[in-house]
């Protein structure tokens, strides 16, 4: 196993050169923290990381979650796990202090929660999932809910899924089936089932807080009538009891990837007797879960990206020990007498290196920037909270979508670094290439981010959310110009915007038609060609701040850091940004091939 599995430099680059976290600490519900202590969190989240989760990310995948005589059993270092994060504050933490958390920013949140994923990323969601159910009822559910459920999943004690799948639609939430029956006391009885169910059951929570999505019996259809309930595994009694809510374990989904990570198979009232609480107002329930979802979303981005990373670090190991060729000389050939160079120095090898760095970097650089976001949101009002709102929810498919599906082609590039031995199971390249592959589904697949992005978050408001990432681009262009050595590829980004803005006018002429189904028929080309100008904008950021560190002789890095960024950001310019101009041109191809037609060509 590689030694390293991500960089601390990088991200304290990221954190306080390019996002300027000391900027948010400046808000007055963030003050208690600075710089220092800051670092100290850092520090201490690496540590525990090192010895608790890195030490077992092959381990659990090799012994995986089990379901044995109807209980879902998993790696007996997961308990140790969750007793480590509850008493480091990890469930709590950015929660307010009034309800017992650590009102940590976002931004510094995910940052910790990049250590943890890329460490073991088979851990982290039983943890993220929980303190995301527990939001959710902090934020809509009545007092006496957070009463008895927040305190207890924030010490880590009762474990918090959200559960919304059902066999018959997938991901299509209007056709959830799962019904509540409201009785006298002002309960609900609740009959269903659902499936894929992250962290749905283990032997290391005494308890289980499924924040459910059911129909109340006569809701309207659709996403309408759907509400939201929580339905614990044992119902808490006035004497501090629990008893069996008649939630049934129904089985475990075996994975190709992330086999550390229970996916429950849960069935509600087979025994007619599972009693659930509605959270907030009936038929609300798919708003309500969209705070969960999306920062769910976001998460999964995190994952995705945090695999992708410790995959960059395990195929750079690799390539810096592995001699196996020469190099040509200048005649073009090989001197056989000469020793084996070793593969970093081959030009293509260091082609596929700078793929993976500059997918990770770039991707972990836009998550950061989310986390921004939405503290800045969380703690202002009136036009500053709308705008950091509007590009949250811009970014987010992004931020999801990116990693998940640019992070698996970099770490497929790190098992070719390793040839034959990256398809072996002595080295960690074939389980992080099998454990990424599930987050381009996880939490609303590829297509359905894409048509998320284009169908409502593009158009959102008049495009002003759009129109305010554009402002946000366009001062980081201007920052650029500033500096002879980044004009050029200033200028390639602005050509680039200007084309974005040419493909979805001619994308939104469909809609003037009424021909919604071909506006959004390319949404996922459309995901990728934004995407991609997103992260070079994210990578002009950071080319702004290297050049400036090394202009000014900032010695908080050293100097070979600073280069290094500025490599990684010309490569991205031009190997990766290139490629717009070909899915543009897809975009605004005038033959439409894959909406259904009266005849089936498909066979």
């Amino acid at each position: 196993m590689a030694d390293q599995y991500t960089s601390m430099n990088n991200l304290r680059f990221l954190l306080y050169d390019v996002h300027k976290i000391e900027e948010i600490l400046q808000i007055p519900y963030f003050s208690d923290y600075d710089r220092e202590s800051i670092d100290i969190l850092l520090d201490a989240a690496k540590d525990l990381a090192d010895k608790e989760y890195f030490p077992y990310s092959v381990e659990m995948d090799e012994e995986p979650v089990i379901y044995e005589d109807g209980e879902i059993k998993a790696h007996p270092q997961l308990g140790t796990i969750i007793k480590k994060a509850a008493e480091a504050g990890i469930f709590g933490s950015y929660f307010s202090y009034e309800h017992g958390g650590m009102q940590l920013p976002m931004m510094l949140f995910g940052a910790t929660n990049h250590i943890y994923h890329a460490a073991n990323n088979h851990v982290v969601g039983y943890m993220n999932l929980t303190t995301g159910a527990a939001n959710l009822i902090v934020t809509f559910g009545a007092q006496e809910l957070i009463d008895t459920y927040v305190p207890r999943m924030i010490a880590g004690k009762w474990m918090g899924t959200m559960a919304l799948t059902e066999p018959q639609a997938g991901s299509s939430l209007s056709d959830v089936v799962t019904t509540a029956y409201p009785q006298a006391d002002g309960t609900y009885k609740i009959k269903g089932q659902k499936i894929f169910i992250s962290g749905g059951d283990h032997q290391f929570g005494e308890n289980f807080i499924h924040l459910t999505l059911a129909r109340i019996e006569g809701a309207p259809a659709g996403t309408k009538g759907i509400s939201l309930f929580v339905i614990p595994k044992l119902k808490p009694q006035a004497d501090g009891s629990l008893i069996p809510n008649d939630v049934i374990t129904a089985g475990d989904f075996q994975k190709m990837g992330q086999k550390g990570y229970a996916t429950a198979h849960l069935v509600f009232g087979e025994n007619d007797n599972c009693t659930g609480f509605l959270v907030g107002q009936a038929n609300l329930g798919l708003k309500y879960m969209f705070q969960m979802m999306n920062e769910a979303r976001i998460d999964v981005g995190h994952i995705a990206n945090s695999i992708a990373t410790a995959a960059y670090y395990a195929s750079l190991q690799y390539a810096r020990e592995r001699p196996q060729g020469r190099r040509l000389s200048s005649d073009g050939t090989k001197n056989v007498s000469e020793e084996q160079t070793l593969i970093i120095n081959h030009p293509d090898v260091r082609r596929m290196l700078l793929l993976q760095k500059a997918v990770v970097e770039g991707a972990l650089s836009l998550l950061l920037e989310c986390g921004k976001l939405a503290d800045i949101e969380k703690t202002s009002e009136g036009q500053i909270k709308e705008e950091a709102h509007l590009l949250m929810e811009i970014l987010t498919p992004i931020a999801k979508t990116y990693p998940s599906e640019m992070g698996r082609v970099a770490t497929s590039n790190g098992l070719q670094i390793l040839g034959g031995y990256g398809f072996c199971t002595d080295f960690p390249l074939q389980q992080y290439y099998r454990d990424i592959r599930i987050t381009a589904l996880y939490e609303g697949t590829t297509g359905i981010q894409s048509m998320d992005l284009l169908g409502r978050k593009a158009t959102m408001h008049k495009g002003k959310a759009l129109q305010l990432l554009v402002k946000e681009i366009s001062e980081t262009i201007r920052q650029a110009t500033t500096y002879e050595s980044l004009k050029s590829y200033a200028e390639q980004l602005s050509d680039k915007l200007l084309l974005s803005q040419k493909v979805l006018n001619h994308l939104l002429g469909f809609t003037k038609t009424g021909d919604f189904e071909r506006f959004l028929a390319d949404a996922t080309i459309f995901m990728e060609f934004t995407s991609t100008i997103v992260i070079a904008w994210q990578w002009l950021k950071q080319a702004v701040v290297a050049q400036e560190a090394i202009v000014t002789a900032n010695d908080a890095f050293t100097s070979d850091f600073y280069e290094s960024k500025l490599l990684c950001m010309k490569f991205y310019f031009k190997y990766e940004l290139p490629k717009t101009k070909g899915l543009a041109e897809t975009l605004m191809h005038p033959d439409t091939l894959t909406v259904l037609k009266e005849k089936e060509l498909i066979h």
